[in-house]
């Protein structure tokens, strides 16, 4: 519950902070065409050489990568398949993306980029792929540990011994 609540807190927050940068009006004296072709933003954006490119390149995955690790832990289920939380993620990602990108054809000086799409959804994906099988993993364990504390597990091969087997009172037929 405390992971749910602390997740949805930081996502709100994130998104907030995510919308104060997209959404803020330029004041610049002209703006470029919109990039409706993609991947044509990031050839460009290689030609401007290795460190500007990187740069351009890394703040378009960082932009929403949280989101990555913060939906599932706003959904806060351990047990979960992880390509339908893969799926699941990077398709919210890529819509919230696509809203910011729509968004921002309103505000003065903002153009749309469908290279921020693509680059948004691929660093929602990352962060999710990087992050949320090993916290799942540990939380897993750790909720195995908390319910389950007097029992030791020895570990042979492939085979978890869980201690000793139950034995049963022999209780005599009744006559």
């Amino acid at each position: 519950m405390v992971v749910r609540v602390t997740g949805f807190a930081l996502l709100v927050t994130h998104l907030l902070c995510v919308a104060w940068i997209g959404l803020r009006p330029r004041d610049v004296a002209w703006v470029t065409a919109p990039n409706t072709v993609p991947l044509a933003g990031l050839r460009a954006d290689l030609a401007l050489g290795t460190a500007e490119a990187a740069r351009l390149i890394g703040e378009g995955l960082l932009l929403l990568a949280p989101l990555g690790v913060l939906l599932p832990m706003c959904e806060g289920r351990l047990r979960v398949s992880g390509w339908a939380s893969l799926i699941r993620t990077t398709a919210a990602g890529a819509l919230v993306s696509l809203a910011l990108e729509l968004l921002q054809t309103a505000v003065p000086g903002q153009v749309v980029d469908v290279d921020s799409v693509l680059l948004n959804t691929l660093g929602v994906a990352l962060a999710h792929l990087l992050v949320v099988p090993a916290a799942r993993t540990r939380l897993r364990r750790r909720d195995a540990a908390r319910r389950d504390p007097g029992r030791s597990r020895v570990v042979i091969g492939n085979d978890t011994a869980q201690g000793r087997t139950p034995r049963i009172p022999r209780v005599p037929i009744a006559r």
